[in-house]
């Protein structure tokens, strides 16, 4: 996505905030909020073209856009940023906390954070308060506590961005690479650390940086600084010799270092970020990974997996699985158009899809249960009629017509069976009703898979990282139960999504459950995210034949059960 764009969403989207916080009107803060998510998704470079040729953009917005790409920023935005609270600010990102919520608190009881509102609870300060009864007060408490466990860590995407404009800025480095949790694929992130080789110059490029707010460290091998998104970035010097060594001691997680290092130690040797010396201190090893693996007697192991979790073992063994990767990948299974919430046609999804050099794609818009969609199935009807005209355009791939139904809470979805049946992908998901028991959110995921009209669950805990906590479920029933029925679950790879996280992958997989890797994509640059999908499909070790989407057609739409 073009960093043009990005921004420029990101200031609309604080506007529409600030301005629904000052008590805006609705619409227009919705207005702005689906200009936002149109220049987010819009497959050209905004500062390259005119911004009024972006569908959803109007002049009034658009004028504020070229302001903001002129200097940074536009008028109005300065004048709530000085007009709203940070306060009140502060609250809105707490889960479940809407502005109008936030707004009375502050104002009416002096609340300015979360700790402020956790301290007003205990004291019984919320008791009597309209609008503030038992389970809108457990509800924040339960916001108060999500926001308290992130810990500041955000979504890979967030990370992955940062560090790649960290090693833009870095032009005199011979070589630079991130390392850390980040190169290990987890779905959050806490610091970014990113290695270098070259001048110690590279410290000042990095501190000059507009991103960095604040330099915590800096010295000739290590400078740390605090950027504007809240996050740590650690940059190092390392020497070009010694390149793979550091590579592995920064990347992999602190058990996995303490295991590679007890190899070396029963053999008398030493390993470190330098490399990998025998007892003479001779460098047996260093300037790539693969070297200093092989040395301890190991294959190379994937970054992904090194979290102390059997990878060592299998690796002194040559066992470990070939892991799924995104050439892999022969389609996708879940995408959105115009139709219902996707800001792209369905011509542009296609072209986009095709130039991915996919084999099949899927259009999966919303079914008619999902409030605000607006969908009948006269429109799908017309879609599929278009995607078969299309169908001709593009001989080489073949296109599938979808649906995303709604679980409902009694575990129903959208359309009876024999409508379901004229569809070639099912993706269910729950839209609603996330607080449900966890007695009621297993019999709903259990209902959706005995469902002979479900083929995939998607984005199944439904989290949304730092905004919804994911649903409570007994998840081995769950599995259980999409394993016996032959559901397959969804690694939905929009990254503030990453659902399911790894770890319920590798459960779920151990009940003999098939995944798809899908983008959920609202717009033509998001299709490119199956890259975070796959990482976490990596770190719960799946190979290509536990990922249906890797098969060919005839084998995928044979398991699904499709029309084919």
């Amino acid at each position: 996505m073009a960093r043009a764009n990005e921004a420029a969403a990101e200031a609309l989207n604080e506007y529409a905030e600030l301005f629904a916080l000052d008590g805006g009107d609705a619409f227009r803060v919705r207005s702005y909020q689906k200009a936002a998510k149109a220049i987010a998704g819009h497959p050209r470079d905004i500062a390259e073209i005119p911004v009024r040729d972006v569908p959803g953009v109007g002049e009034a917005i658009a004028k504020k856009v070229e302001e903001f790409l002129a200097r940074g920023s536009f008028r109005q935005l300065d004048a709530l940023r000085a007009k709203v609270p940070e306060g009140v600010r502060r609250l809105t990102r707490i889960p479940s906390l809407g502005p109008k919520t936030a707004l009375f608190l502050y104002r009416e009881l002096g609340i300015d954070s979360a700790d402020a509102l956790a301290d007003a609870i205990a004291a019984g300060r919320l008791k009597g308060v309209k609008g503030m009864g038992p389970k809108t007060v457990e509800n924040l408490l339960q916001g108060i506590e999500q926001m308290r466990a992130s810990g500041g860590r955000v979504h890979r995407g967030v990370a992955l961005d940062l560090a790649q404009r960290v090693i833009a800025a870095l032009p005199g480095a011979e070589r630079a690479a991130y390392a850390g949790s980040l190169r290990r694929m987890r779905e959050t992130i806490g610091d970014i650390d990113v290695l270098a080789v070259g001048p110690p110059s590279l410290m000042d490029a990095l501190k000059e940086q507009p991103f960095v707010t604040e330099v915590v460290a800096t010295g000739e091998k290590k400078t740390s600084v605090r950027t504007d998104r809240g996050l740590q970035v650690d940059l190092r010097l390392v020497p070009a010799e010694s390149w793979g060594a550091a590579l592995i001691y920064f990347t992999g997680s602190k058990d996995h270092n303490v295991r590679l290092r007890e190899i070396a130690v029963r053999r008398g040797w030493k390993l470190s970020e330098y490399g990998l010396f025998d007892e003479d201190g001779k460098v047996l090893a260093a300037a790539t990974e693969e070297e200093v693996y092989a040395a301890l007697g190991m294959e190379w192991v994937p970054p992904p997996l090194r979290e102390d979790e059997g990878e060592v073992q299998a690796a002194l063994k040559h066992e470990l699985p070939r892991l799924v990767r995104v050439a892999d990948l022969k389609g996708d299974l879940h995408t959105h158009t115009t139709l219902t919430d996707g800001v792209a046609s369905l011509e542009e999804m296609v072209a986009a899809a095709a130039a991915l050099g996919y084999s099949y794609y899927a259009v999966t818009d919303h079914a008619p249960d999902l409030a605000m969609q607006r969908m009948t199935l006269e429109k799908a009807l017309a879609q599929r009629a278009q995607l078969a005209k299309l169908q001709e355009k593009y001989p080489n791939m073949r296109l599938l017509h979808g649906t995303e139904l709604n679980i409902a809470p009694d575990g129903s979805v959208d359309w009876p069976l024999d409508v379901l049946e004229g569809f070639d992908i099912r993706v269910a998901s729950v839209h609603s009703h996330f607080t449900q028991s966890r007695e009621e959110m297993t019999r709903r995921f259990v209902t959706a898979c005995e469902n002979p009209g479900v083929q995939i669950i998607g984005h199944p805990t439904t989290r949304k990282i730092g905004k919804r906590p994911p649903v409570d479920a007994d998840w081995d029933a769950v599995f259980a139960a999409a394993a016996r029925t032959g559901t397959v679950l969804e690694i939905d790879a929009f990254p503030d999504r990453a659902d399911l996280p790894s770890d319920l992958v590798r459960r779920a997989r151990h009940h003999g459950v098939r995944f798809s890797i899908d983008s959920d994509a609202h717009a033509v640059p998001h299709l490119a995210n199956q890259h975070f999908g796959v990482g976490i499909a990596q770190r719960a070790a799946l190979t290509p034949d536990d990922v249906v989407n890797t098969w060919p057609v005839d084998r995928l739409l044979a398991h699904l059960g499709a029309p084919g």
